[in-house]
């Protein structure tokens, strides 16, 4: 009888470590698949949406923007070209200043694609160096030029511990549509957790002051892409 309830006592105390291993086991799974794997929307739960705009230029718009975000009391996402901060130092500064979420592009807007993953990894960390040198803040998200996505792109992030983050609405805008085309392509597939893509042209700051107030009257909150994975 002892011996029964000594493996019995035994069998429940393997079965409950069993447990707690594979619990923790499958904690680690999601966090790194959560990494590897790119993130094109938010919390689909929240009614917000954030603005990611990718920067290799635009130093004449970029002030006109942080004016219209200012006036709309909005704060988005801008994704950096490593390069392109190295040139324009002080208006880097001035969009980290103004309270936006900064975030990583690479360093020469290369094809991520047909780089190895330790080429790749050089473009992020390249990068990272010069923001955190200019302003003091370490980027941990990461969006790749051309929206590429092959998997040395996601294993140099995830070796990084970087998200990698894509959209799930693009403007186009870098075709310099009109106006009212960049509104078109947007409003209708508003959706919750919306990540929307945007770079600093001319159209696109035509765009946004009737851009915002639409989403605004939608009920959606505009907040930056880390706030939105929230």
């Amino acid at each position: 009888m002892k011996i029964f309830l000594f493996k019995r006592v035994f069998l429940i105390l393997g079965i409950i470590s069993f447990v707690f291993l594979l619990s923790i086991f499958c904690k680690q799974t999601v966090f790194v698949t959560s990494y590897l794997n790119p993130i094109y929307q938010g919390n689909p739960d929240k009614k917000k949406v954030a603005f990611l705009c990718n920067v290799y230029w635009g130093e004449d718009i970029l002030p006109e923007m942080l004016k219209i975000f200012e006036r709309e009391k909005v704060k988005v996402s801008f994704f950096i070209g490593g390069i392109w901060a190295k040139k324009n130092p002080d208006i880097l500064k001035m969009l980290y200043n103004a309270g936006h979420e900064i975030g990583n592009h690479g360093y020469l807007h290369k094809h991520p694609d047909r780089l190895s993953i330790k080429e790749n990894e050089e473009e992020i960390l390249k990068t990272e160096k010069i923001i955190e040198e200019l302003t003091g803040y370490k980027t941990r998200l990461y969006t790749p030029p051309y929206g590429e996505r092959g998997e040395n792109v996601l294993r140099a992030a995830a070796n990084l511990n970087y998200k990698t983050i894509l959209w799930s609405i693009d403007t186009i805008d870098w075709q310099k549509p009109a106006p009212d085309t960049i509104i078109y392509r947007v409003i209708p597939n508003i959706t919750n957790g919306a990540i929307i893509l945007i770079h600093p042209m001319p159209q696109t700051l035509q765009a946004l002051p009737e851009l915002i107030k639409i989403i605004k009257r939608k009920g959606y909150q505009i907040v930056t892409v880390g706030e939105i994975l929230e």
